[in-house]
């Protein structure tokens, strides 16, 4: 599948609920081309997703959090079957 049809998705999911591995629930923004969850504000930038969305299947989020900064929220996404 091409990267570009997820981002997309992932766009069009602004401000829809997300869930975490643990059960907590998020929403996010998309802000100048990044997601930005609401409860840290911090910026998760495209090139974070295309880092995990390129490892292939994921299986938690433990799997890409040395490489990928806010692995819990981008596991989140990505595997969310809104955006899968």
């Amino acid at each position: 599948m091409d990267f570009d049809a997820v981002w997309e998705r992932i766009v069009r999911c602004e401000g829809e609920e997300f869930k975490m591995v643990k059960g907590k629930i998020f929403t996010y923004r998309i802000i100048g081309g990044a997601v930005v969850p609401e409860h840290t504000g911090f910026p998760l930038s495209k090139s974070e997703f295309i880092k995990a969305y390129n490892m292939g299947e994921l299986r938690n989020p433990g799997q890409i959090s040395k490489k990928v900064m806010g692995s819990s929220y981008v596991y989140a996404i990505l595997t969310d079957p809104k955006i899968k």
